[in-house]
């Protein structure tokens, strides 16, 4: 479902959680750069990693 994220979105990886929330920087094909707050800068290869949405900027429940 990444085809509906796109730059500026608030993201969290699922398959990462301790990386924290992160911005959508830009998206080329399948790479996603995010900007993470306690990862940094990742790109991601949306292929492989489905991003979640924050919606609300805030953290899941137990994550």
């Amino acid at each position: 479902m990444n085809a509906f994220i796109e730059p500026g979105a608030i993201v969290r990886n699922p398959n990462a959680p301790e990386w924290g929330l992160g911005q959508v920087q830009s998206i080329i094909g399948t790479r996603i750069t995010v900007n993470f707050e306690h990862a940094g800068k990742v790109v991601i290869n949306g292929s492989n990693v489905e991003l979640e949405i924050a919606a609300d900027g805030q953290p899941s429940p137990g994550g």
